[in-house]
């Protein structure tokens, strides 16, 4: 199998590897670079937890080949808190009861701080829709839709 090298700046640091052509972005982030609170689900793009932000955009990446992703500014869960400080849609989760059991909390809280960025006073329609390709088995998305108008109101 081809090896590429690719270059990729995630959370602000530029990093490099040599990947496989079939590499899974997922599997670059959580295998070659070892930050894994961007979890994998269902492998299918059904479920969401795997979401980060790439170029500005939500994507599943479950989706994404890593070789897609050279050249690519990428931002995951971890890169949501700056200088200490959670970003307003951690807040919101932890002020509203926004997860239970966490699993889809990283794909959730990266599907929602992109929808902020592009909408700072989203309704709740607008919420759901943002999450309607983010599962969460445990929660009922009350809370979830509640986090992310707490996060709205701060951000504004």
């Amino acid at each position: 199998m081809a090896k590429h090298r690719i270059s990729v700046t995630i959370n602000g640091a530029a990093r490099e590897a040599e990947v496989e052509s079939r590499l899974l972005l997922v599997h670059l982030i959580r295998e070659v670079f070892r930050m894994t609170g961007t979890h994998v689900g269902c492998d299918t793009s059904h479920c969401g937890a795997c979401t980060v932000i790439l170029d500005g955009n939500p994507v599943k990446s479950c989706t994404v080949l890593a070789v897609q992703a050279d050249g690519a500014k990428i931002t995951t869960v971890e890169g949501l808190e700056q200088g200490g400080k959670l970003h307003p849609v951690q807040e919101g989760f932890t002020e509203k009861h926004g997860l239970q059991c966490g699993f889809c909390t990283p794909g959730m809280l990266m599907t929602t701080s992109a929808l902020l960025e592009r909408n700072k006073n989203p309704s709740e329609q607008q919420i759901r829709e943002a999450i309607a390709g983010n599962l969460c088995r445990c929660t009922g998305y009350v809370n979830i839709v509640k986090a992310v108008q707490y996060a709205a109101e701060k951000m504004r």
